[in-house]
């Protein structure tokens, strides 16, 4: 956790790093980022959202508790040494029942953030900004900052009960929300100094009167929109000057700031991030952007190698899971059906993602790997298919090594973003 609290006197000494934030539960990704915090000796932050975990399981069916043994069993297979695991919570509030009045829907958000807490979860993000039913879409600060004060209430007693370390928060929240947008964006302005003020300000002073100054000193960062964000097929760039009157607070504070949506920006849009003091750095649909990917060019090459396999088995079983269930992507996916079609599964948002622990997707997914493992794939086939992967032809293949090396490869920009001054080190 020293990581996280360093963020801050680093940066206000010049000496500004920063740390990604991988927020994913598929299991290959989750892997490919503890393997590189093994290989490297460095800490690795993972990440699970409430509506992907929380206390009645999220759409992946795993409670805070489970999925941090789904975690620390992967740490425990790569060697990760003790100490550079962190778990983190993202969007803790009311926003997986906001359809509910706002104190039933606290209630659970109150449920979700002890089980976060008791589960070991040391950085937690407190966002109770969004209305629930009767109420505006956004809420004011005070508001907010009550609620959120309610959640951080909780969490410290049940982190105390459970004997673990107090957690760390961090405060605010970004627009749009998060995910990805489901329009084309053109510009997306920066937040305001002005709020981020407010923003902090308020907070203090709301969990100073609940008797939470304790809870308030190991705040260490604010969510904020520093101008970056992806639609479903255009990448709104990190633009510093547009961003330096925001980034000038944090010479006021002592805190950094955490950037959602960075997918996509690549290592120079990234470090300047890190430079200006985004410290933190999301990312997720990129890394299962990248899975898909390299899921889909081993399906393409299990069809052109192999008779008996079939024309993209793959691809169709995930075809057929999303249009049975439509429900996680029809709402952000517009357009005619040709359209639909193409966004469901090449989509920057990749809500893809909410459907590879179907049986349906698993079972075809297993099909693939078992159709290839140990195979010789022709250096020609890869390069047609997954040319950056050329490295894994003419040998037995390890099926699940590449998919681990073309996430790695995304997590590898982080990497070079957060750490500037460090040599890059090697692929995975």
């Amino acid at each position: 956790m020293r990581i996280l609290t360093a963020l801050a006197p680093a940066h206000r000494q010049g000496k500004a790093f920063g740390i990604p934030s991988v927020c994913s539960a598929h299991p290959v990704v989750l892997r490919a980022a503890i393997r590189r915090a093994a290989l490297h000796n460095s800490p690795v932050l993972i990440e699970a959202t409430c509506n992907q975990v929380n206390h009645l399981g999220g759409y992946t069916g795993l409670d805070p508790a489970a999925f941090a043994a789904l975690v620390q069993r992967i740490a425990a297979e790569e060697a990760l040494p003790d100490g550079l695991l962190i778990l983190g919570g993202d969007h803790l509030g009311p926003n997986p029942w906001r359809h509910l009045p706002a104190e039933q829907a606290m209630v659970q958000a109150r449920a979700m953030i002890c089980a976060y807490a008791a589960a070991g979860f040391g950085k937690l993000h407190l966002d109770a900004s969004m209305g629930c039913a009767g109420e505006a879409e956004a809420l004011d600060d005070t508001l907010t900052a009550t609620r959120a004060a309610s959640l951080a209430a909780v969490a410290e007693e049940a982190a105390r009960v459970a004997g673990h370390p107090p957690p760390v928060y961090i405060i605010g929240t970004e627009v749009p929300a998060p995910g990805g947008a489901d329009h084309v964006l053109s510009q997306v302005p920066p937040t305001s100094p002005t709020a981020a003020r407010q923003t902090l300000a308020v907070h203090r002073e709301i969990f100073a009167k609940a008797g939470l100054e304790a809870a308030f000193a190991r705040v260490i960062g604010l969510v904020v929109q520093p101008g970056v964000e992806f639609g479903n097929a255009n990448v709104i760039g990190y633009d510093p000057p547009q961003a330096q009157s925001l980034a000038a607070v944090l010479r006021e504070t002592p805190f950094v700031f955490e950037a959602h949506s960075t997918d996509y920006q690549g290592t120079g849009a990234l470090r300047a991030l890190v430079i200006d003091g985004f410290s933190i750095l999301k990312v997720g649909p990129e890394l299962t952007f990248a899975l898909r990917k390299a899921l889909y060019g081993l399906d393409l090459v299990a069809s052109d190698m192999l008779s008996a396999y079939g024309h993209r088995p793959l691809k169709a079983a995930m075809e057929t899971v999303m249009l049975a269930h439509p429900a996680d992507w029809q709402r952000h996916y517009p357009g005619a059906a040709d359209a639909q079609a193409v966004l469901r599964h090449y989509s920057y948002s990749d809500r893809i993602r909410y459907y590879w622990n179907r049986p349906e997707a698993m079972q075809a997914t297993a099909r693939l790997m078992q159709a290839l493992q140990g195979q010789t794939l022709p250096v020609t086939l890869l390069r047609q298919h997954l040319p950056a992967l050329t490295r894994f032809a003419d040998t037995p293949l390890d099926p699940e090594a590449l998919l681990i090396a073309a996430v790695d490869a995304v997590l590898n920009t982080y990497h070079m973003a957060c750490h500037p001054s460090q040599p890059t080190p090697p692929p995975v």
